[in-house]
């Protein structure tokens, strides 16, 4: 496991590595509870948002600690759950369904944009600050 996640290159060890998974699921839980709660006001079941929360936090997390061998976190983003819920489906109108195709079609674009690196040519155009 030390060869695997190159814990000596980083100068960590196991226990520092476990105690930090530790605070960040201590610091990320809330969205287990937070984020069933804003999208269920939409009309989507809130077992299903649970699940799925879990589910896609789970599948993220494996895929940065095991391929790309980063120690970091991901999960659903709050700013854009509320935006989903509170903006697009209760103030403009739309079906959750609506708003889940909408948001499935802007992740086939990304990727499409991110396969053809279209981002990397757009990052290149833009000066640094």
């Amino acid at each position: 496991m030390t060869d695997f996640f190159k814990l000596k290159e980083r100068h960590s060890n196991i226990r520092t590595e476990v105690l930090a998974g530790v605070t960040t699921f201590s610091t990320m839980v809330y969205i287990l509870a937070v984020n069933p709660a804003v999208l269920s006001r939409t009309g989507m079941p809130a077992d299903a948002v649970f699940s799925a929360t879990v589910l896609a936090s789970i599948i993220a997390m494996l895929i940065m600690g095991l391929w790309a061998n980063l120690p970091l976190a991901l999960s659903a983003g709050m700013g854009l759950n509320a935006f989903f819920a509170y903006t697009v489906c209760a103030a403009m109108g739309y079906s959750y369904q609506m708003a889940l195709t909408a948001v499935f079609c802007e992740g086939i674009v990304f990727i499409l944009l991110s396969l053809l690196k279209c981002v990397k040519k757009l990052f290149r155009r833009f000066p640094l600050f």
